[in-house]
């Protein structure tokens, strides 16, 4: 039978907890390039992950209030370290290399998996990973690839699909099916998707309360 993927959703008071955390201060902390370089495990974390160009630095914005804070590029593989930021004093916001570029150099790739995975593997106050889905093209091969990782690491994950709001209704029921078949090959996911526009804003109170009331 094919586990259930519904989306998520919360209660008023769940959404104002959310709203409370991010009306908050947000400050980039560092950029790690080695395990060794990663501040104390000392507060509960969230990553994001996803390919390349698939609106990671651009959901951390809109998340934060922030237009600047992450920078998004149209450059693939232009995020090339771990980028920490403080949400109050109680969460870190993980951003992680993109993944699937095709113009990096393959040394550059190879550190960059080497320390993703050290990082997966070895990060005990990470509660939850985001894994961003492109809406308009669903989970492919290269996404594959960091759903298993996640797998192998233990590390729960939840789908975020992005740019909702450029698909239509009709194509949006398909990749959504495309994606659920997918997520449901890989016992980490977190049984809810959330799907989120970071344009129109769609899905960011979703989110929001998802990582305040995360235990």
């Amino acid at each position: 039978m094919q586990m259930e993927f519904p989306f998520a959703e919360f209660e008023p008071s769940e959404l104002e907890l959310g709203r409370k955390l991010f009306a908050g201060e947000t400050d980039f902390l560092k950029g790690v390039v080695a395990m060794n370089g990663l501040p104390p495990a000392d507060r509960i974390e969230v990553c994001f992950a996803g390919r390349s160009n698939v609106g990671k630095s651009s959901l951390i914005n809109a998340l934060t209030g922030r237009k600047g804070l992450a920078r998004a590029s149209n450059t693939p593989g232009r995020t090339q370290e771990i980028n920490f930021f403080t949400l109050g004093t109680e969460r870190y916001l993980v951003d992680l290399p993109g993944y699937g570029y095709a113009n990096a150099p393959v040394k550059v790739v190879e550190k960059w998996q080497r320390l993703l995975k050290s990082y997966l593997a070895g990060r005990q106050n990470l509660r939850r990973a985001f894994v961003l889905i492109d809406a308009r093209h669903g989970v492919k091969a290269v996404d594959e690839e960091i759903l298993s990782l996640l797998d192998a690491t233990a590390v729960t994950f939840q789908a975020v699909l992005t740019k909702a709001d450029k698909v239509k209704a009709a194509e949006r029921e398909r990749v959504l099916a495309q994606v659920r078949t997918a997520l449901s090959k890989h016992p980490a996911a977190f049984p809810e998707i959330v799907l989120t526009s970071s344009e129109k804003g769609d899905g960011i109170d979703t989110l929001r309360a998802i990582i305040a009331t995360l235990p």
